[in-house]
């Protein structure tokens, strides 16, 4: 549930190139104390609540910023099928590149519990399974980002004024033991109707895997805000089996204006 909002939302803006990262922004798009909660349907079913939030941290006496995401079914569907996902990132504040990364979650009965550290001087990513208590280090990209950071790196350094539609985007991305990319493409802008107003969003259409989750490649859409602040309006996607949807319900300390269209 709370995986596939991310895997999602990372494929919209895309691999920046190595050469337009070479000099980081003056002012980021997000902050300390800004947060979000989602609500997700499952059919007509209000099926689970996911939140977000950034607080200051350290990492070896590093300040970070420290990204804390919790999704949970809810209702009806918490009864037939129980949710508690729990994720956190550590990343630079500056670079905006992960230095530690925990994802623990219990999904109908399945759980998983790891930590990741990544070492971007060595390009090498130590995945620690708590649950075995076994160690194993992985090789990786350059600038990989782990499932929550590149959320946070692509708010922060995708070149929006480059965009070109159905131009199409890929990112690096290191997740559990393994590294991988993914791609998606520019549908253009457009008005979106939502529980704030009107919104002016980009839109997009990531390329996932179909099959055990999803129904086809182009399954999914997803739209963001046009503004500095880069936040995710809505999400639509085709299941194998039903179709999911996930609105921004609630939100606070924004770096920058939300903006609304009034006619």
């Amino acid at each position: 549930m709370f995986i596939i909002f991310f895997c999602t939302y990372i494929t919209v803006f895309g691999q920046v190139s190595n050469e337009s990262n070479e000099s980081f922004p003056q002012k980021l798009p997000f902050k300390a104390g800004e947060w979000f909660q989602f609500r997700i349907r499952y059919g007509i079913f209000n099926a689970s609540y996911a939140t977000l939030g950034l607080v200051n941290d350290t990492v070896n006496d590093i300040p970070v910023l420290h990204a804390k995401g919790y999704g949970r079914t809810t209702g009806l569907a918490r009864l037939f099928f129980k949710v508690e996902d729990y994720y956190d990132t550590y990343f630079d504040e500056k670079k905006v590149i992960p230095y530690r990364f925990v994802r623990d979650i219990y999904e109908g009965g399945y759980t998983k519990k790891l930590e990741i550290s990544f070492d971007h001087v060595k390009d090498s990513a130590l995945v620690y399974n708590k649950k075995n208590n076994t160690k194993a280090s992985y090789k990786i990209p350059e600038k990989t980002q782990d499932l929550m950071s590149a959320f946070y790196y692509l708010r922060a350094f995708y070149p929006k004024e480059k965009l070109v539609k159905n131009e199409i985007f890929s990112i690096n991305m290191f997740f559990d033991s393994k590294n991988y990319i993914f791609k998606m493409k520019f549908l253009g802008k457009e008005t979106l109707n939502t529980g704030f107003g009107k919104i002016r969003c980009m839109k997009f259409r990531p390329y996932v895997q179909s099959g055990r989750v999803f129904k086809e490649k182009e399954s999914v859409t997803l739209w963001i805000t046009d503004d500095a602040n880069k936040v995710p309006i809505r999400l639509q996607a085709d299941l194998a089996i039903g179709s999911i949807k996930i609105d921004l319900e609630k939100f606070k300390n924004l770096n920058y204006p939300f903006k609304i269209i009034f006619d």
